[in-house]
């Protein structure tokens, strides 16, 4: 993008009037992730459609309540881009709060729900301290790959990492070979590679430089 065209573009804190289109972005983007398809198919597409819609629905909820950073990627007015940061602030995997755990169950059953907390489980157990945030989710809307627009956002979310002074970096685990390389050039770096049920990952982190 030349700098004509990223005067269109900004990126803004996400407003509750926004989380409907988030969540649609999510759905679309997420649609053939593989440790959703493990976590939650179970050989009805119209059933794995809708625990997905709720695991999703139900995430961006709980990070809106929690004040997690929900960073919205917009050309003018439109949003076409989301991405979502959880800090070890918010208890994770097993330390869930309950009312979470009680609507993921009723959105997605009890397997699901165990794979959703054991996939956070081996992120926390693999990072390198205590202050650290984990990129839950970050997408395009259909039809802006390829623009330019996910390095946008992915550059947007470090530099909020990076006026944080209470976080130490932020990970991210992918299972898409072909999305490490958004990461690697960004700064990423292979921390751990994570077996979590039947799909294979990478652990990734970026680690802010050490202020002055």
């Amino acid at each position: 993008m030349d700098h004509s065209t990223l005067e269109h573009f900004r990126a803004v804190y996400l407003t509750a009037e926004d989380l409907r289109v988030a969540a649609s972005i999510l759905f679309n983007a997420y649609h053939d992730d593989p440790f959703f398809k493990d976590a939650l198919y179970t050989g009805d597409k119209f059933l794995y459609e809708q625990k997905l819609r709720a695991a999703i629905r139900e995430e961006l909820h709980e990070l809106w309540q929690q004040e997690q950073v929900l960073i919205g990627w917009f050309e003018e007015e439109r949003l076409i881009g989301v991405a979502c940061v959880i800090t070890q602030q918010v208890p994770l995997g097993d330390g869930r709060y309950w009312h979470w755990r009680l609507k993921m169950l009723l959105g997605t059953g009890w397997q699901s729900t165990q794979r959703l907390m054991k996939k956070e489980n081996s992120i926390v157990e693999h990072l390198p301290g205590n202050r650290c945030g984990i990129l839950q989710f970050i997408a395009l809307a259909p039809g802006e790959q390829g623009k330019g627009n996910g390095g946008q956002l992915l550059r947007a979310v470090l530099g909020w990492c990076d006026d944080q002074p209470d976080l130490e970096g932020l990970a991210v685990f992918v299972s898409v070979p072909m999305h490490q390389h958004l990461f690697f050039s960004a700064g990423f770096e292979a921390l751990a590679h994570l077996q979590i049920g039947n799909v294979d990952g990478e652990l990734l982190f970026y680690r802010k430089e050490p202020h002055e």
